[in-house]
């Protein structure tokens, strides 16, 4: 699937005697903004504004290149645990794994997604996009609350959850959410959960 700016490549190559002409589904707007800017002055992505200073990314974020942000709303930063979110704002190596998390290495309009798709994140982690009836999904859920918002480099789907690495969890938060997770109560009841955390 091809796409240009977002809007999809409906017809190509009709020949003319002064040119060629491609049919798109959409009008192309004029982009100006890229991502850092739309994070700047999008009142949705407060939070994540805060998080992208405080983790150096925002030079990235301005440079040339053609990169994929999955945008974590303030609700979705809301979701999680509050002492879970200030561990992670204050450990700059865990921030910049989590946000790397939700950075792709190339830009990816919603037109171009297909179900299936295992896209490469700036951490080195994989996701699974794709798109069930009309909705993207990552990672099988329908997460995405708004979709294409264009830059001059890249584009941004703005996420409703967040996207946690495990390099950005605690040893406590890593067996919860495994096989071993009645040895961590055990721990907990033995008053020795802090080690894990």
């Amino acid at each position: 699937i091809v796409t240009v700016n977002c809007a999809r490549l409906l017809k190509a190559d009709h020949h003319a005697t002064n040119g060629v002409v491609h049919v798109i589904d959409k009008v192309i707007a004029t982009t100006t903004n890229t991502i850092q800017q739309i994070i700047e002055t999008e009142d949705s992505l407060e939070t994540l504004r805060t998080a992208v200073a405080a983790s150096d990314l925002s030079s990235l974020l301005e440079s040339q290149g053609q990169y994929t942000l999955l945008a974590p709303t303030n609700e979705a930063f809301e979701k999680i645990p509050r002492e879970t979110l200030n561990r992670i704002l204050g450990d700059p190596e865990a921030l910049r794994d989590l946000l790397n998390h939700h950075i792709l290495k190339s830009a990816m309009c919603a037109e171009a997604i297909i179900a299936g798709l295992t896209m490469e994140t700036l951490e080195g982690t994989t996701l699974d996009v794709g798109c069930s009836g009309e909705e993207l999904t990552l990672n099988g859920k329908p997460i995405i609350a708004n979709k294409d918002v264009l830059a001059t480099n890249g584009v941004v789907h703005f996420v409703n959850e967040l996207l946690i690495p495990d390099s950005a969890k605690t040893v406590f938060e890593l067996a919860q959410e495994s096989e071993v997770s009645k040895s961590t109560d055990l721990f907990r009841q033995a008053g020795l959960s802090s080690h894990l955390t």
